[in-house]
């Protein structure tokens, strides 16, 4: 059997991204996020899975230990809407301070994505990749899974730069919500 996922961005989607955040306490969900997952967690019984470039790592700015607090403090967040991120993937290389080969899995290349498929048995077809950025979309472009870009973070600059690149994504939202809505009317069939 296999399953449908929503890949997402981590800083700028699901929470405010204040640059390289290493501090859990510092960690704020954009308010329609917790309830927007457990809805489409109760609906559509979908697997989420995070994939982030952590290239902070690579930088020096912050630990790997640092970032899978983040994580553990965003599924803490989650645990109120009683719903969870099933798993976070992240690179921690940058070309700058990496071999090409160390850094190749950071988006918008696939690999992290590709990879957590393997893993879940996720059918990529019927999935969707939700993102602030411009390597978001490009990622889920590559991974062949439907687009959705959120005006939050950096999505009202990455907007125009893709569309000048003619990269545009499936859906383009204001909010968070607004994402789970299209994912849900597309699954039930309802955004013909």
């Amino acid at each position: 059997m296999t399953n449908s996922a929503v890949f997402l961005d981590r800083d700028g989607t699901l929470n405010e991204d204040t640059g390289y955040i290493g501090d859990p306490e510092i960690v704020k969900l954009f308010p329609d996020v917790g309830e927007t997952l457990f809805r489409l967690k109760k609906k559509l019984d979908l697997l989420f899975i995070v994939i982030s470039n952590q290239s902070g790592i690579a930088r020096g700015l912050i630990t790997k230990q640092q970032v899978e607090s983040v994580n553990q403090k965003i599924n803490t967040l989650l645990e109120v809407f009683n719903v969870e991120i099933d798993a976070f993937y992240y690179c921690p290389y940058h070309p700058d301070y990496n071999t090409l080969v160390e850094s190749k899995c950071r988006k918008p290349s696939p690999e992290m994505v590709l990879k957590a498929a393997k893993d879940f048995k996720i059918e990529l077809s019927k999935s969707y990749f939700i993102g602030d950025s411009i390597s978001d979309i490009e990622c889920g472009l590559n991974a062949s899974v439907k687009t959705i870009l959120v005006k939050t973070g950096k999505g009202r600059e990455s907007l125009s730069i893709l569309h000048n690149e003619n990269k545009m994504p499936n859906f383009i939202a204001e909010n968070f919500y607004e994402a789970g809505n299209f994912i849900i009317n597309d699954l039930y069939g309802e955004n013909k």
